[in-house]
């Protein structure tokens, strides 16, 4: 017979590893605790049910999750995502820093990374651009307990090329970093077309919908949304005991839905001048067409709908989008795709973008007064 008390423990450290695949004791010493008194039982959680891999060690717990399409972006706490250039640095900086020493001056850093940068043809051209890119690399670094400051802040070169600072650095940690795909991976092609070898079928629609917010019809074959759709209550169990997710399923799709909104990394709907617009614009886009045709719309004719939505409710909204219309337009179309709400169409002239069957469950007369305090639930 289970204790409550253990699941609710278990569940507790399962949820905090999804979402923090890198968890250091000094930083998160209640839950650090509860993942190690669970080791055995969270590892046979993750290995058989999800394909993931857990190592613990006596300071920090690493989950490898299985392929790359499945992966969350880095971000830093309450902060935007690393862009790209900021990926490509911080990259560099793990390369450089791997095999250690222990501590280093920041000046000798930045020459190992130009080195390591040039040995992988990376243009690094070391211009204000470029010092933003790896302060960002580094404090992402730091906030995940992977380098400390110990003189100075990493902060100051970003605006000063002279500026240097003395850092910890903690090698044991970074070498965990990497994920099974990249071991032993020659080039770019290889390293994706190992992330898009799937595991077996059950373990990756469970990764899929804890990772993703909808697993839709499409995404597989018939044979295998037969089998998804035979073993339901199975599913449904096994997510509700690692995650306390609930299973909802319809014809297009189905989601696994955390009534405590806690879990996802994106919350929709949700507030601000980017989500109140995203709202917005679904209604807008299932009127471009009749029933039953795919609702597919160019990037202009994109553009030209936030620019309606900009007149009729821009003097909410931030100064800065308002005044940018691309960027907001870029902005929102980010959310909905990676809500998958809408999926990116053509290249080029001929992009846009096509609604997903999840766009349906958001049908508004008028905007929310408060879309920040909605719940994700369900997308169908």
């Amino acid at each position: 017979m289970s204790d409550p008390h253990l699941d609710a423990e278990r569940r507790i450290a399962a949820r905090h590893l999804l979402a923090r695949p890198l968890t250091c004791a000094e930083r998160d010493r209640e839950v650090f605790a509860l993942i190690r008194r669970h080791e055995v039982e969270l590892d046979r959680w993750f290995t058989q049910r999800l394909g993931y891999r857990l190592h613990v060690d006596a300071e920090t717990a690493r989950l490898y999750k299985a392929g790359l399409p499945l992966a969350r972006p880095l971000r830093r706490p309450g902060r935007r995502a690393l862009h790209q250039r900021e990926c490509v640095l911080l990259a560099l900086v793990l390369a450089t820093t791997a095999a250690g020493p222990a501590v280093i001056s920041l000046r000798d850093l930045v020459d190992g990374v130009r080195s390591a940068a040039a040995q992988a043809e990376i243009p690094l051209p070391g211009d204000a651009s470029d010092r933003r890119a790896l302060v960002a690399a580094l404090q992402w670094m730091i906030e995940h307990g992977l380098v400390v400051e110990l003189f100075a802040q990493v902060e100051s070169y970003a605006s000063d090329e002279a500026a240097d600072a003395v850092l910890q650095l903690r090698p044991e940690r970074i070498a965990l970093l990497p994920t099974p795909s990249l071991v032993g991976a020659l080039s770019a092609e290889e390293l994706l077309e190992r992330a898009e070898q799937r595991p077996p079928l059950r373990q990756w629609a469970r990764a899929m919908l804890v990772e993703q917010p909808v697993l839709y019809r499409d995404d597989v074959t018939d044979e295998e949304w037969g089998e998804l759709r035979r073993r339901l209550g199975e599913e449904e169990r096994l997510l509700q005991e690692m995650f306390g997710l609930a299973l909802e399923v319809r014809a297009e799709g189905m989601a696994a839905i955390d009534p405590a909104g806690t879990l996802s990394e994106r919350r929709f709907p949700t507030g601000g001048s980017i989500g109140h617009a995203a709202l917005l614009v679904l209604d807008m886009l299932r009127g471009t067409v009749g029933p039953g045709a795919e609702t597919v719309t160019s990037w202009p004719a994109f553009v030209g709908l936030i620019v309606e939505l900009i007149e009729r409710h821009g003097r909410g909204w931030s100064a800065d989008l308002v005044q940018a219309p691309e960027r907001l337009a870029r902005q929102v179309a980010d959310l909905l795709v990676a809500m998958r709400l809408v999926r990116h169409v053509g290249d080029g002239d001929t992009a846009g973008l096509a609604l997903l069957p999840g766009a349906a469950r958001f049908r508004i007369a008028e905007p929310p007064q408060d879309p920040a305090a909605a719940s994700q639930g369900a997308l169908f």
